[in-house]
């Protein structure tokens, strides 16, 4: 039995959908379908967060809303986040699926976590409708979490503490400070801060780079580094505890933290 009791993971870019390409292009199109135009780097930004908030992130940005205003004729509102929600959902129902591959290294590492013991939950900022279609591919896979907790699931979600609240509750684990939290994104990490839990974000395989595991393997070190270097910022910033590269080293860091914690039980019998 390890010290930790439970870890809960988010799904794109860290335990599939490498480089997290599923709601991407889905951002892209729906806004298009108003007239918007969106890059994929400003459509990434707000990555992690419920896609409600999301789309309402985007609305927010400078050039987004300016867009929005010479076509619509004034600033976006709610309800203008309602429509583009409607429209976005479906599409990201269609393409989930489509990317749920697992990430190398997924299977290996649940399986170490059961080994010692460990409870495995999950949080998305995909809706219970969008995961719907990716739940039955990472099954077939070989990936089925002790809970899932979607963004429309609760009143509110990242990057406030109720989702991890709620895979506490179905897992019947506690306290929070026993319990890791892994996310590629910074809503992701906060949420995991929010409710008290050992946070660790992963820095190659998400949002951050935005690459497949493939590109990314032909690129220099010096790049993957400077990759790595970026990602890294951007989650530390956001109160990761731990950042390393992919879930694959998710065990190797376990084993570190058990060490550690053990080394302090003994200072403390001392």
């Amino acid at each position: 039995m390890t010290y930790f009791k439970a870890a809960i993971f988010d799904w794109a870019g860290t335990t599939v959908d490498f480089g997290s390409f599923a709601p991407t292009g889905a951002f892209v199109e729906a806004m298009a379908q108003f007239g918007i135009k969106v890059t994929v780097t400003q459509a990434r930004a707000p990555m992690g967060a419920a896609k409600w908030d999301h789309i309402q992130a985007l609305l927010h940005m400078p050039e987004v809303a300016r867009q929005w205003r010479e076509i619509y004729g004034a600033a976006p509102g709610e309800a203008d986040v309602d429509r583009i929600f409607q429209v976005f959902v479906p599409m990201n129902e269609r393409v989930a699926a489509q990317y749920a591959e697992l990430i190398p290294g997924t299977l290996e590492t649940m399986a170490s976590l059961r080994a010692r013991g460990m409870k495995i939950g999950s949080t998305t900022g995909y809706t219970r409708a969008i995961m719907q279609q990716v739940l039955p591919v990472a099954a077939a896979q070989g990936y089925e979490p002790d809970c899932l907790v979607c963004s429309d699931d609760l009143p509110e979600t990242r990057p406030g503490p109720l989702g991890i609240y709620q895979c506490m509750i179905d897992m019947a684990v506690y306290p929070p400070s026993e319990i890791l939290k892994i996310d590629d994104t910074a809503p992701g990490i906060a949420e995991g801060v929010a409710a008290g839990c050992v946070t660790v974000g992963l820095a190659l395989s998400g949002n951050a780079v935005g690459m497949t595991h493939e590109a990314l393997a032909q690129l220099q070190q010096g790049e993957i580094a400077a990759h790595r270097h970026r990602a890294t910022a951007l989650l530390k910033a956001a109160g990761a505890d731990h950042v390393i590269d992919t879930i694959q080293d998710l065990p190797g860091l376990l084993s570190q933290l058990e060490a550690e914690a053990c080394a302090r039980a003994g200072e403390g019998a001392a």
